[in-house]
């Protein structure tokens, strides 16, 4: 199994846990870790600070365009940040948890 992190935002706790649980649901992803963060960005030429969730998604490379596919539905944002990592290695015991959840 090929596994990847994948890390996006969304506005606010509910609707990240919204959305991961809809991921979770289908299989799509393993797990997420969700934290709220601070954020410092640029909108309509002007400095914004917000307060946002990040989301680190746990899933194999087989499943990056159904997750794409997922968020970019789901997802509240018009453009939502969808931040693929590959991961090179991984301890056995977790990718083969990860590949009972996934199926």
């Amino acid at each position: 199994m090929d596994m990847i992190l994948v890390y996006t935002t969304f506005p606010d706790m509910k609707t990240a846990r919204e959305i991961v649980r809809n991921l979770v649901k289908k299989r799509i992803v393993a797990c997420a870790n969700l934290r709220e963060h601070e954020a410092i960005y640029t909108e309509n030429g002007k400095v914004k600070e917000t307060r946002e969730v990040g989301a680190l998604l746990k899933t194999e490379v087989s499943r990056w365009k159904e997750l794409k596919g997922e968020i970019q539905r789901l997802h509240p944002y018009e453009t939502p940040l969808l931040l693929r990592i590959d991961v090179d290695r991984v301890n056995r015991e977790y990718a083969e948890w990860m590949k009972r959840v996934l199926g």
